[in-house]
């Protein structure tokens, strides 16, 4: 079942890289980007997570939180945290519930090969819990800044 823009955000409950419990719903009345990675401390996915600390000030300022997903262990996020000093919450999917509910754990192909992983995309989630845009193949460069644009015109709006 594929997410669709004005639904409900699935609410979920996971831990993040200091073992603490986040919860989704924690962050009503906030905005929050939801990115979903393959793996800690890859190459796609450190450049992701990068250009979104170089931007965390930027979302902060749009009283926005940024959530990490990956099916990686609560360890093998804190390692990824401190070595890019990340300022925002990763999430540990280790039962790839979160990743299944959004639709996001699929087929992949490396290599020749075929294999199930978590297929990079993100959601954003406005302060009553809706997915007001999907981002379902981002170019982990270039992320932060087309997300920032579209909140910034979604504030205008709102």
């Amino acid at each position: 079942m594929a997410l669709k823009t004005e639904e409900k955000a699935p609410d979920f409950t996971l831990k993040n890289q200091k073992g603490e419990t986040i919860t989704l719903s924690d962050f009503k009345g906030q905005w929050v980007l939801i990115y979903f990675y393959p793996k800690d401390d890859t190459p796609g996915c450190t450049k992701e997570a990068c250009s979104l600390r170089d931007e965390f000030g930027a979302f902060g300022k749009l009283d926005a939180v940024v959530l990490g997903i990956s099916t990686d262990t609560a360890l093998s996020h804190k390692k990824f945290a401190e070595k890019y000093k990340l300022p925002f919450n990763l999430l540990s999917d280790t039962e790839k519930k979160v990743v299944e509910a959004y639709g996001v754990w699929g087929e992949k192909s490396m290599y020749g090969k075929n294999y199930r992983g978590t297929i990079r995309s993100s959601f954003l989630i406005d302060p009553d819990g809706v997915i007001v845009k999907i981002y379902p193949k981002v170019k982990p460069e270039t992320h932060a800044g087309e997300v920032l644009a579209d909140l910034r015109e979604l504030q205008k709006l709102s």
